[in-house]
């Protein structure tokens, strides 16, 4: 996924029922107008006879390894109240919630996946505080469309949610006293509106500690490599997927494509690590075209950014650019392969030691030469690659790089100089992404090369000696990619 946009933290956008509850304050049912009234009689009856027994819940993988990061973070922060919240439902449409999905930073610290919750670490001390399966005391279980487990399926309980996390966890009830003693606190803001208005910010402290959550997952550990390379893996299948059905793709469109990649990710992960961008056409020159409402057409080519999240988050982004006939035409060929040649120069200085920016330097000077002998800069290759001028971007765009793991813009609160400004490290993961894009109205290129697009991005982990392709098993040469495009069609 092209890396032109800064990261930032999201923010919730609570529901009616939910936009001025603090975390810690009674919950309102969350009901609609148009629901049945519920008398009495019907109220007492659903509360009775039902079987509630704790199930038994193995301790999950990943419980030593986030153990291990609390106890990293509250060492670098020794006698104070970290807070991270997980986060809660945002509004789609009135009444209709996106699918949630948890704040990153919460996740990696916790392993939850659960809405409402927030982790407390004070003085070394981790508590996380959870809403679990409504009881049977009240109405909550079957009228309430935000937590109600007859409406949206039942939460685990509080020692469900401890067993499995290896973690204390209590009621979400009882954060507010948690949060109210006195001592210098950090939130990790932006997540949870009713956290971020319980405690008054900071923003020194509050930024500093963004950075540092962000840094802590510069690099990574074998098991979560393991999960990007599984990652990686099953968006290889999808990309797969969508050759296989290009009778449908060729009547349905970009659209279809979307559809087919999405239905791998939700079967063997968790969702679409982010939208995915469908570009035939001169929509592949749209960096983030996530419409995807357009056709696909013979003679063009089409741009393919998309990635599969996951069951643990961690998501892969790879890119590849298909020639709609199966065949590159002679200047798709000689255009493909020049993105080629750079991305394969960036990847070549994928090495510990070696800065984060050469993969961008080390693939733009290969598109700014190209872009050279085609007779389209204004100066010569030497002179656009100075830093003062540049003129090269316009048909290059963004940069060339950016980190991954639980988010597809990964670790974007890090300081520059842990990260942009930085060396690469062993267990770094990175994406490499070189483009050329030629606007269909760009009157400073022949009009053969209007509307074109190219892209080619794959997941490159650095190792101590090197650097591993986790997305290698997808194709990226011409021939491989045609012969590749014949064997899933058939």
């Amino acid at each position: 996924m092209s890396d032109d946009t800064d990261d930032t933290q999201p923010t919730d956008v609570p529901t009616a029922a939910q936009a001025d509850t603090p975390a810690g304050a009674e919950h309102e049912l969350d009901t609609e107008s148009h629901d049945p009234t519920v008398p009495a009689a019907y109220s007492a009856f659903m509360r009775t006879g039902w079987d509630d027994t704790e199930a038994v819940v193995p301790r999950a993988d990943f419980a030593e390894r986030t153990a291990a990061r609390r106890a990293r973070l509250a060492a670098m922060f020794p006698g104070e109240r970290l807070v991270l919240p997980g986060g809660t439902h945002k509004v789609r449409s009135y009444d209709t919630d996106y699918r949630f999905r948890v704040d990153t930073a919460h996740a990696y610290f916790t392993g939850n996946q659960t809405s409402d919750a927030v982790l407390v670490i004070d003085e070394g001390d981790a508590v996380l505080y959870a809403r679990p399966r409504s009881g049977r005391d009240t109405d909550e279980f079957f009228r309430d469309r935000s937590y109600g487990q007859l409406w949206v399926g039942k939460r685990p309980s509080l020692g469900e949610m401890s067993d499995q996390l290896g973690l204390e966890v209590r009621h979400v009830d009882r954060l507010g006293d948690a949060l109210s003693g006195s001592g210098k606190t950090r939130v990790h803001r932006g997540v949870s509106l009713s956290v971020d208005r319980q405690v008054a910010a900071d923003q020194t402290l509050d930024t500093d500690f963004a950075r540092v959550v962000s840094e802590m997952r510069l690099v990574k550990d074998e098991w979560e490599v393991d999960q990007l390379q599984e990652a990686c893996d099953i968006t290889t299948l999808g990309f797969g997927d969508s050759v296989a059905e290009w009778d449908r793709v060729l009547e349905f469109g970009e659209r279809w494509i979307e559809g087919t990649f999405f239905r791998r990710a939700r079967a063997m992960g968790n969702d679409i690590g982010y939208d995915s961008i469908v570009g035939g056409g001169s929509h592949a020159t749209t960096l983030h075209w996530i419409d995807n409402s357009g056709p696909i057409t013979p003679g063009t080519m089409v741009l393919l950014d998309m990635g599969v999240e996951g069951r643990n988050l961690y998501t892969a982004d790879v890119t590849r650019t298909l020639p709609v006939d199966g065949r590159f035409s002679s200047l798709q060929r000689d255009l493909y392969a020049l993105v080629l040649q750079a991305q394969d120069a960036g990847i070549a200085v994928c090495r510990p030691g070696l800065p984060f920016t050469g993969t961008h330097d080390a693939a733009m000077s290969v598109l700014a030469h190209g872009l050279d002998d085609m007779g389209l800069l204004p100066v010569s290759a030497a002179e656009a690659l100075d830093p003062e001028s540049k003129v090269y971007s316009r048909w290059t765009l963004h940069g060339t790089s950016h980190m991954l793991g639980l988010d597809v813009h990964d670790c974007g609160q890090a300081a520059p100089e842990a990260y942009k400004n930085a060396d690469l490290e062993a267990g770094m993961v990175l994406t490499v992404e070189p483009g050329l894009y030629f606007q269909e109205d760009d009157l400073l290129v022949p009009e053969e090369l209007r509307g074109i697009g190219i892209r080619i991005e794959d997941d490159i982990l650095i190792t101590t000696d090197g650097h591993r392709n986790l997305s290698a098993a997808l194709p990226r040469g011409v021939e491989e990619i045609e012969s590749w495009m014949d064997a899933r069609r058939r």
